[in-house]
């Protein structure tokens, strides 16, 4: 089989041209063969503009058929796109386009109000997503390109446009696809640079392990700009001939269960943080009364309460998917040891945008709880450790999906990617004899305990986040001291009529109850009271490097 990644785009066109593949959730729909038709109009402004392979085309924009066909458009020409995260600051997004030397940019009409075309002097044009209407021009080439682009179609193909004029670019496994620049918990992004075979294989992991047809499902509600869910919730989907919906605004879990209900994805693919929700608001509360408490108890009545619970949770996804896969950030442990004991088809994976982004993956029907699954295939996984199994290590990998390097910064790049190729991926954890992973931090994030211990807040975090009224929260070290930080959920507070006191009261008592199951070096020496929710990154983890001097 060839190692192509464009193979798998333009196959899927020409097999699935009468198929939906592109709708803006309640709003309208591509076919496949509209969307070569559009990649087919885009090709033609991006030659009469003068942009050659190779060259470096940004796109920023929220979730949308039309962010999902400039991508395809730009990949199939043989430029090199750049996606840039919708939520980034303007000054981020003057810099990314700056930095990658990008000669057009095409936006979203919400981020085109944000921007300032004079802080980008290199670009030769700005594109907005929505119409392909050309607000910013300083190129000749690309204003007479727009204005006549109907035309020029029309000269191409004067009969009508089908199958057997699909012709894209024929990509070299080594040849650089994109630069993805990491929103990272740290204050300088750094861009990726993915080459086409990271693409084939992610995309081909997927052919190999995953289970959908033409004409499936899906939602699609992580950001595309970001490889987890531009990999898995579209470069596969739209691969293998499947519908794939866009929730276009900011999904709150409203509106993702009501896309649930309506579409009935096939496979759902989340970030921790989006069942954890669920779990605690609709699940939970009704399992833990005093009744339900006790009939838990009772095997046989328990094992039908189990398979009730397992069918109203996947009832919430819609009632028509394979599993749900988890990736992004850890998982809460007892909401994992919840879905374990109603066997509820979930599987937890792990990657890195330096590796496009799988790194590990195992079927929900043999994952082992709280790991990450195995090493996925065409990768190898290692753990520095003089006992892998038991004690942990640096987490490292090596194989197809690697980067080639962060772009313009070797300095970095030799940091992370060893003479022998191996990516050291600054995880930490251990690996079992059946290969399967289990992270146990970031090793940025691990503190050392008095006498020299390694102490892993994400651990202690998972524990304080199940203790009553606390909605987040972060451990960080003051002058030799572990001091949690935590967003209550003060809605739920209040609504049992907790007052501010009353709250400072329950965290004092959280903290009592978690120095309880903590060994004394990771012992927590006070909580301190955030009014409000944690900056996250795009992948929703916290930004922990902006309260590490937290006062209070």
């Amino acid at each position: 089989m060839e190692q192509s990644f464009i193979a798998f785009i333009e196959d899927s066109i020409k097999k699935n041209w009468d198929l939906d593949a592109l709708t803006d959730y309640k709003g309208a729909t591509l076919q496949y063969k509209d969307v070569a038709r559009k990649i087919e109009k885009l090709h033609i402004i991006l030659e009469e503009s003068g942009i050659k392979k190779g060259d470096k085309i940004a796109i920023c924009g929220r979730n949308s058929s039309f962010w999902a066909v400039t991508f395809l458009s730009v990949v199939t020409y043989g430029a090199i796109a750049v996606p840039i995260l919708h939520e980034f600051k303007a000054d981020n997004v003057h810099s990314i386009v700056n930095h990658s030397e990008a000669k057009l940019l095409f936006v979203g009409d919400v981020v085109w109000e944000n921007l300032n075309e004079s802080a980008m002097p290199l670009l030769e044009g700005i594109i907005l997503m929505t119409d392909f209407s050309v607000p910013v021009s300083r190129s000749e080439k690309l204003t007479h390109a727009r204005e006549h682009l109907n035309e020029m179609f029309g000269q191409k193909y004067p009969k009508n446009f089908r199958q057997e004029h699909v012709s894209y670019h024929k990509d070299k496994p080594e040849e650089l696809a994109v630069i993805n620049y990491t929103s990272g918990t740290t204050s300088y992004s750094k861009g990726v640079m993915l080459p086409y075979r990271s693409f084939w294989s992610n995309l081909l992991f997927a052919h190999e392990v995953l289970t959908l047809k033409p004409g499936d499902k899906i939602v699609s509600m992580l950001p595309m700009a970001h490889m987890y869910g531009m990999a898995f919730e579209f470069l596969y989907e739209f691969s293998v001939g499947c519908q794939i919906y866009f929730l276009t605004r900011m999904p709150s879990p409203k509106i993702i269960f009501q896309a649930f209900a309506e579409v009935k994805p096939s496979l759902v693919i989340a970030v921790p943080l989006i069942i954890e929700k669920i779990i605690k608001k609709s699940i939970l509360p009704k399992l833990e009364t005093p009744a339900m408490k006790i009939l838990m108890k009772v095997p046989i009545i328990n094992d039908k309460i189990k398979a009730s619970v397992r069918e109203q949770m996947i009832k919430a996804f819609g009632g028509n998917f394979y599993e749900i896969i988890v990736g992004g950030a850890a998982f809460n442990k007892e909401i994992e040891q919840f879905l374990k004991m109603i066997e509820f088809p979930y599987s937890v994976g792990y990657g890195m945008t330096e590796c496009g982004p799988i790194i590990c993956y195992e079927d929900w029907q043999r994952f082992k709880m709280g790991s990450c699954g195995k090493a996925a295939p065409r990768m190898e996984v290692k753990v520095l450790s003089p006992d892998p199994e038991n004690i942990v290590g640096d987490i490292i990998c090596r194989g197809a999906n690697v980067m080639l390097g962060y772009y313009k910064n070797e300095e970095a790049t030799a940091q992370v990617i060893d003479k022998d190729g191996w990516l050291h991926t600054g995880d930490l954890g251990v690996i079992d004899a059946d290969g399967n992973v289990t992270i146990k931090g970031r090793s940025k994030n691990m503190l050392l305990g008095a006498s020299g211990q390694n102490i892993y807040p994400e651990e202690i975090e998972d524990m304080l986040n199940n203790l009553p009224y606390v909605s987040e929260s972060i451990i960080v070290q003051q002058s030799e001291k572990l001091v949690g930080l935590v967003y209550p959920d003060f809605d739920d507070a209040f609504a049992h009529g907790l007052t501010n006191k009353d709250i400072e009261r329950v965290m004092e008592e959280n903290r009592v109850e978690l120095n309880s199951m903590l060994p004394s070096y990771s012992q927590i020496s006070k909580i301190k009271i955030y009014p409000e929710e944690f900056e996250k990154t795009p992948k929703k983890s916290i930004k922990r490097f902006l309260y590490q001097e937290a006062k209070g």
